[in-house]
Formats: structure tokens, sequence, C-alpha cells
């Protein structure tokens, strides 16, 4: 049984012991036969919530903290009172015993009491989720037995000792709500070999009370950053090292700026993208309102080859709530990252941002908006990056943008990915209000392609959930994942490809003489053959009993730089959840890392050299896209099973529900990134945090009224 499957049952298991305790104490006073048999019912769900928390204890103590710490126990303790109290009773009345139990507080009043304290268990998961703190037992026990109380007023009418019962009641409720706004730390050193915090900096719930709200929400980092300044950003914008007590010589991001010449040998690629609003056509004739570079969507493509000098000229001329370019899995710079508030200013309308980096790192990425970036990416600002290995003995050479060319259907070719016939297809996949668009087609693409010609589709996933392709009439390798090779790929076939948001997969193979189809979500996306028809009639194959890909199983093991059995210098934890926290400065039904939600996230600092594990636990019911900025991990394990094929580096994991993945990198990029969902709606719901390198800072933080 998996995961997911018993948190589901823990909550139906819950939501049947409180249904069950509530109508036996709402039908004991006038048919108490049907008021045992729903005490039967309860009993039984409640045994079985016990069988769910110690499955989900084993699967790790994330899954069941606050059942074990908190709402279990009061569960058990409240069922068998009621039990033992109430179901005596009630038997006695079905036998004709004794007269029907109302009003007798001793029998409804532990039969509701249950009732509440069954409650707790799914109001505790789904509003506080993890990890149940100080605050959280004081407030549940105080709302349980404020109930009791006054069930026992309502039945009895008097309860001696009433008066000190409702004062402790109180005082329990006063104290847990006043531990929410007791300071936390703002800062994580891991607790690994090299962890030493220095305690600087605290943020509480008033502090993000009072912080002034970004009007787009993921303030200080989606969006406008200056939250940072007042909650995890405190770390590092402050000057003072979080990492340990050793100086560091502080280093402003504003200086990790990329070089202003290629390689030897390599060239300079320059592109000038302006941002504004239009109105497109599809190829369907459907008219969409956008928010593009240069007046297309997706952007203009931006091509090098590895040694190569990227420049990149952002010009805003009319998005009102301002753009940035982020380059999504490319490991640049820091300065040149594109985070608004924590790496640079958002460019707002009339004004211009020049990014700067070499083409170190060949494959296959995108690039897109960081400022407001749920909402800018729906409506288009994104584009695709694609570089090219430099050919062997061979200096890059060529006009910037020139060997780009436009295929008639609206994907990007690229000439510079291989040998001459080479068929290179860039496929970023979106949705425009319900509309699939795979490059910029909203119908399927036609593509002739003759016998034996070599093909590599490169598939980018620029929506917020996954994708699920499959390919049909050939066999193929997956070559490469989030732009990374893969050692040894076999051949595949009859397999469904699941994409994370952000992620891409290189498909290639030889073209055979019949056609070939890409399924998009089991719809035709793109038809190749050497008789292609535009409008023909696509066959679809039924792919619905296919397997899913695995790419912790797919290749051959090699060597890696790290294992699972290295020394890790710093450690990191997330539990991803969903629960009532502060967002922006606003409360909210926030996606939560520890239970706590954006900017109040303790930031993760880290040193230049570290050898840092981070574990990303999913206690949600949704899937978790994870993106660490600036950074490539390999992945160690998934379930606490490791990988059994090639090693897998990867810039977005998709952590689905009940899932636990360890990845590792070594700190070698200094700056301060983000670390966030890519669901770009989570993040905007507070599930982000900042990655900082210790010593260096940012004169971002309050730009825009973060």
């Amino acid at each position: 049984m998996t995961v997911e499957t018993l948190i589901v049952l823990d909550l139906l298991a819950g939501v049947a012991a409180t249904a069950g305790w509530l109508g036996a104490g709402a039908t004991a006073a006038r048919r108490a036969g049907v008021a045992l048999a729903l005490a039967a019912v309860a009993l039984v769900a409640t045994l079985a919530r016990c069988a769910t928390t110690f499955g989900l204890a084993g699967a790790g103590w994330w899954f069941a903290q606050e059942k074990i710490t908190l709402t279990l126990p009061i569960a058990v303790a409240a069922a068998l009172a009621a039990g033992s109290i109430a179901g005596p009773r009630l038997l006695a009345t079905v036998r004709g015993r004794r007269p029907s139990p109302a009003p007798d507080a001793a029998v409804l009043v532990p039969l509701f009491g249950a009732g509440y304290a069954a409650a707790a268990g799914p109001a505790v998961t789904l509003l506080a989720g993890y990890p149940a703190t100080a605050s959280t037992v004081l407030v549940t026990l105080a709302l349980v037995a404020g109930a009791v109380l006054t069930t026992w007023r309502v039945v009895a009418g008097s309860l001696p000792g009433a008066r000190a019962a409702t004062a402790t009641v109180l005082a329990a409720a006063v104290a847990g709500t006043g531990l929410a706004f007791v300071p936390a730390e703002t800062t994580d050193a891991g607790g690994g070999t090299a962890a030493s915090l220095s305690h600087h900096g605290a943020t509480s719930l008033a502090d993000e009370l009072t912080a002034s709200p970004s009007h787009d929400g993921m303030a200080a980092s989606l969006s406008r950053g200056g939250a940072a300044a007042r909650g995890a950003q405190d770390g590092h914008t402050s000057g003072r090292s979080p990492v340990s007590a050793d100086a560091v010589a502080e280093v402003p991001v504003t200086s990790l700026r990329g070089p202003s010449t290629p390689e030897p040998g390599g060239t300079v690629r320059r592109y000038d993208l302006a941002a504004r609003t239009a109105t497109i056509r599809l190829a369907s004739g459907k008219q969409v309102e956008a928010w593009t570079f240069n007046g297309r969507v997706p952007g203009p493509p931006i091509t090098a080859v590895q040694g190569d000098l990227i420049e990149v000229r952002l010009r805003n001329d009319d998005i009102a709530s301002g753009v940035t370019l982020h380059w999504h899995g490319y490991d640049v710079p820091s300065g040149e990252d594109g985070v608004p508030g924590l790496t640079q200013d958002a460019v707002m309308p009339g004004q211009e941002f020049v990014y700067r980096f070499r083409a170190l790192q060949a494959g296959t990425y995108w690039y897109h908006t960081h400022e407001v970036s749920d909402l800018g990416v729906r409506m288009g600002l994104y584009g695709t990056l694609i570089v090219s290995p430099r050919p062997t003995g061979e200096a890059a050479t060529g006009t910037p943008g020139a060997t780009d060319k436009k295929d008639p259907s609206g994907a990007t070719m690229s000439s510079q990915a291989g040998a001459s016939g080479e068929l290179d297809l860039v496929l970023p996949v979106h949705t425009f209000a319900g509309t699939t668009v795979l490059g910029d087609q909203d119908r399927p693409i036609e593509r002739a392609a003759e016998p034996g010609a070599p093909v590599r589709l490169r598939l980018i996933n620029t929506d917020n959930t996954p994708r699920r392709f499959a390919l049909t009439g050939t066999t193929y390798q997956v070559a490469a994942i989030d732009g990374r090779n893969l050692n040894q790929p076999g051949p595949l076939d009859r397999a469904l490809l699941r994409l994370p948001a952000g992620g891409r997969y290189d498909l290639v193979f030889p073209m055979p003489s019949a056609t070939v189809v890409l399924l998009v979500d089991g719809r035709p996306g793109l038809r190749l053959g050497p008789g292609a028809t535009p409008g023909a009639a696509m066959s679809v194959a039924d792919t619905s009993g296919w397997p899913e890909f695995d790419p912790l199983t797919y290749g051959r093991p090699a060597a890696t730089p790290f294992t699972a059995s290295s020394r890790f210098d710093r450690d990191f934890d997330l539990v991803l959840d969903r629960g009532l926290a502060i967002t922006d400065g606003r409360p909210a039904y926030a996606h939560t890392a520890n239970g706590r939600a954006f900017p109040s996230i303790p930031t993760e600092t880290v040193r230049e050299g570290d050898l840092v594990r981070l574990t990303v636990v999913n206690r949600s019911r949704e899937t978790h896209p994870w993106h660490l900025h600036g950074h490539t991990v390999l992945v160690l394990s998934r379930d606490g099973r490791r990988p059994a094929g090639a090693p897998l580096w990867l810039d977005t994991f998709d952590v689905q529900p009940g899932q636990v993945w360890e990845v590792a990198f070594r700190a070698g990029n200094p700056g301060l990134w983000m670390n966030h969902c890519h669901n770009l709606s989570h993040a905007d719901l507070g599930m982000a945090l900042h990655l900082a390198y210790d010593g260096v800072t940012s004169p971002f933080h309050g730009a825009h009224g973060g």
C-alpha cells in the first residue's frame, strides 16, 4: 500500500470516527440501538486510524508526527472513555435493563467528546499540517476541551468546577495563540558536519502580519522581494554570518555577474527581447491575449554553442507588473539569475536590463520571467534556450542568431545540434486558457522526415503540472533529461513519459519508413513521415495500458563524484504540506514547507565547497515539482530506493504525494538562490524559500514594496 493511499485512508477513518461518535451522541436519547451501532462503527474507525498511523510512521516520521504526538492519543483516550462509560449504559438500554439515557450526561458527553477528539485528527492534518507545534497542541486541546465543557453545560445544566475548567481552557487557548507570535529562527544551517548557526535574526507571526504584502503574491522572490528583508532573508542581507562564527568577507550579489567575453574560440551571441502585451492568433484561428517577448509566444529561441557568450538585452515595453529573465536549469552566475528583489530589481515599463553569461552547459533549457511568474509564464513570457556541444577540434563561429531556422510548422529547428540531415525539433508545451500549444501550434504539427535521418525531439514542459507524452511508430532513446546526457540509454517502446513542470526530455531515434506520432496527454501533437500531409487525419494509438517511464531505472550506472554514503556538510529537510499560514503579510490556506510559508521559511545557508544533501517529503495530496536555482542535483534515492539506472542529474524533480526524495549537490556557485515548487501557483501561495551562501548580500530587499 502506498503512502498516498495511507494518507487518504487515515483521513477517511478520521471522518468516519467523527461521524460515528457524533451520530451516536445525537441518537442516543431516542434510539439507543442505532447509537450503539454507530459507536461500534466509530470504534472500528478509531482502530483503523491506529493502523494507518503506524503504517505512515513506518514510511517516515514526517507522515505521522502530529498523529502520534497529538491527535491519535486524544482520539484513543476519548474512544476508551466513551466505550467504557457510555457503552454499558447504551447496551443496558437496548436490552431493556435501564430507561432511555436522555438527558443522561454520562452517556451523551462521552459520545460527543469522542466525536470532538476524533474530529481533531483530520482538522489538524488539513489545517495545521506538519509539524504539530506546541501552539498547535495547546489550541487543539483547548478547542476539544471547550467543546466538551459546552456540551456538558447544555446537557446537564451545571458542572462542578466549571469556572476553574473554563479558565484552564482559556489559558491554554491564549498560550497556544501567543506561541504563534514567538520569533523563530530565520536561517537553517543544515545540521551537517559544518553547521554552526549564529543566532542573529528571527521572525514571528507578528512580523509577517505587519510586513507590507505584495499585490501579486510570493513577494520577495517570485514577485517583489521586499519581505525577504523582514523574514527569511535577514540571515544574509544583514551582513552577519548565518553559518559560522568564522569571519567571511561580504560579497554583494551585484558583483556576481557574468563575464564580458566568450571562451577562446567562442563568439558573442546577442539577442534583444522586448516584453509587451499582444493579441496572438493560433493556427486554429483562436485569438489569445498574451504577454510576449517580441510579440510572439514562445519568445525568440536563444541558441549558442558551448563556449559562446550569450548577451540578452531585455526591455519592458508595457508589462505593468514588471518582468525579468530566469534561465531555467542553467547554472548562471547569481547576478544573472533574474529573481526580482533578490538578484536584481524587476524591469518596469520603459526600463532595460542586460544579462550576460557563458554557455558552458550543452543541452535543452528554457527561459521565463520570474516577476509575478505564475501569471507571467501562463500569459506567455517564456522561450527556449538550446546550447549545442562544441564540435571536437573546432571553434564555434557564426553570426549571432543566424543558425536559427523557423520550421513552417511552428517548431524551432536548430542546425547546430548535429550532423547534416538531422531533424532537431524544439517542442515546448504550454496551455493557453485550456488550449494546449506545442511550439506555437494548437493543431497537430506535420513534418516531413526521410527514412534513416537522425531525429531529436526536445520536449519542454512550461506548464505548472506534469504533461504525459508517448511516441508511437518507432523505438527511441531518452538521450538527456533536464539538459544532461544519460549514460548508455537503452531502447524504449510503448512507454508513457511523465514530464514534470519545468522539466525536459530529449528523445532521439533514426527515422523509420513508417509514420511516427508524438502524443501529448493522449492527443496527437506531432506527426513525422516521408509523406506527411498537412490537415490529414491522424490515427491515435491506444496508450492506456502502457507503463510509465521511470528515469531512476533507465540507462547504465556510472561513477559519480559523491553518493548516498558520502559525508555531507549540510543536511536540509523540507516537508511539503498545506495549512493555515501567513504568506506575504496575509493569512492564507498556504502551500507550506516545514509548517511555514514564504517569507518565513528559514533560509538554507551554505558555504562554497559544502556537500549538501536535501530531503524533500510530500505530505500533501498534490504533486510538487521541486526546483533549486543555480545548481544541478544528483538523485540519491526516492522512497528509500537508490537509482538502479544511469546517474540522474536534475534541476526539477517531481515529488508526488507520499514520496520522499533525497538529492545532493556540491555548493560551487556562490550567490543567493531560490528553492521552490515549480508549480508556480504553489510558489505564489508560499512554497518557496532561499538558499544563501555565507557572506553574500543583496541590496534589493524592499524594492517595489514587497
